[in-house]
């Protein structure tokens, strides 16, 4: 029986956005770098070509993303709960996808166990797999302007040949899964492995694996990867150092990007949010910052798949919005298995009591790794209360200066998929 006991699967996600354009100090020469105009003196450009792209109006949502945006915001909040005022960057869609690829073969109290924490309970396992495909369709077509790419991997070892071919034949079709049994006691088999993770993010995540253990016998990987332009780009020869405040009270020097556009734009007694469209408009990022009067910790408390969709109901166009915001760049790992156990998922982790029949006998999770990458430059990147907000004022509005610690997300307006999403406390 110890034999069956240390057989496991690893479950890898990573996921990225890289920048169109140029980062790092390039992006600012010295002679910008100590300009004497302040940011609040900016010569405002022509405000116009920051719209976001609004739905086809015979466009029907794809139900699964509203069980993704619960899922993510149920983990987003665990990590930041796990590791409280640190940087949390996830994709939740690629955490989901591996997973679910995982659930078609799970039976039994393990799989109601994911169906629970997936927020997909009530749905047909045909129905989640032709919705993840659906998805998976309409997303390559995001923009011509940005690229979007999921890419889906298994990897098993190639003595191990009690796979169930059905469970293999789902994720082929429904996922685009490639499917590869290799020698795991090869060295190279870590360099085949780390080099797929390094193809399908474009050398931006170059690395999953370390070593296979002797008990390890199957890889599943997901890898999505996001680059795109701002519809209105920053102007670097107006970026300037300026100041984050941190957490702690102290004081962090940026680089802190500007731009002054027709900006998508809410505000609420205990936050504000902007939306920054990318390419076309379809994909967006938008910023939440609380205000100083509230606090990071009671947005949070706030955050979840309800209120989100409430509040992107109620963004309005707001002309001239001057935005300064840090440029950055964020790498970010995490062992989900924690994480995942408190959503309701430990029994898919124990030995001799997870039920993955449907991939194989006696199998069970060993560990769930989830990496991204992050930046942010000029030209572009990757609760219960609800108050209800009337129409913009009528005045000019203050400038939204994202100098203090705040959420976002990487969205598509289409089909209402949360790409990435993160806390950003402290910008690197």
């Amino acid at each position: 029986m110890i034999t069956y006991l240390i057989r496991v699967m690893i479950i890898a996600c990573v996921g990225l956005i890289p920048l169109i354009g140029c980062s790092g100090e390039e992006d600012v020469s010295p002679e910008d770098e100590n300009l004497e105009m302040s940011l609040e003196e900016e010569t405002p450009e022509v405000a116009d070509g920051c719209a976001i792209l609004g739905k086809p109006a015979d466009f029907t949502d794809n139900a699964l993303s509203d069980a993704n945006a619960k899922f993510g915001f149920k983990l987003l909040s665990e990590l930041y709960n796990q590791k409280p005022n640190n940087n949390v960057f996830i994709s939740p869609l690629s955490i989901s996808i591996a997973l679910t690829m995982t659930y078609n073969g799970a039976l039994g109290k393990t799989k109601q166990a994911m169906e629970k924490t997936l927020e997909i309970e009530g749905m047909e396992l045909q129905a989640v797999n032709q919705a993840n495909a659906q998805l998976r369709e309409i997303l390559k077509s995001a923009d011509p302007q940005i690229e979007l790419a999921i890419a889906n991997s298994i990897w098993i070892r190639n003595t191990f040949d009690e796979v169930n071919p059905d469970f293999l034949d789902r994720n082929d079709r429904f996922f685009g899964a490639e499917i590869a049994s290799f020698d795991f006691d090869d060295p190279q088999t870590v360099e085949t492995i780390n080099q797929w993770v390094n193809t399908n993010t474009q050398g931006k995540i170059t690395e999953i694996l370390g070593k296979i253990e002797n008990h390890e016998v199957m890889f599943l990987i997901n890898a999505i990867y996001f680059k795109g332009g701002w519809k209105g780009k920053f102007d670097a020869s107006k970026t300037q150092d300026g100041v984050f405040h941190l957490l702690d009270g102290g004081e962090k020097q940026l680089p802190m990007m500007s731009h002054t556009c027709n900006y998508s734009y809410l505000r609420t007694e205990s936050f504000r949010a902007v939306g920054l469209p990318y390419g076309e408009g379809r994909v967006s990022m938008y910023i939440f910052l609380p205000e100083p009067s509230s606090n990071l910790d009671d947005f949070l408390e706030e955050l979840n798949a309800e209120n989100w969709e409430n509040w992107l109901s109620r963004f309005w166009n707001e002309p001239d919005l001057k935005l300064t915001m840090p440029r950055f760049r964020l790498e970010y790992e995490m062992l989900l298995n924690n994480a995942l156990k408190a959503l309701g998922m430990e029994i898919a982790f124990v030995p001799f009591v997870a039920n993955l029949e449907g991939i194989a006998p006696l199998l069970y999770i060993e560990k769930v790794i989830h990496k991204t990458f992050l930046e942010v430059n000029e030209e572009g990147t990757e609760a219960a209360a609800v108050t209800l907000v009337g129409p913009p004022p009528a005045s000019s509005p203050q400038p939204f200066a994202v100098n203090r610690p705040f959420f976002f997300t990487i969205h598509d307006n289409w089909t209402n998929t949360i790409l990435f999403m993160g806390i950003i406390v402290e910008p690197m």
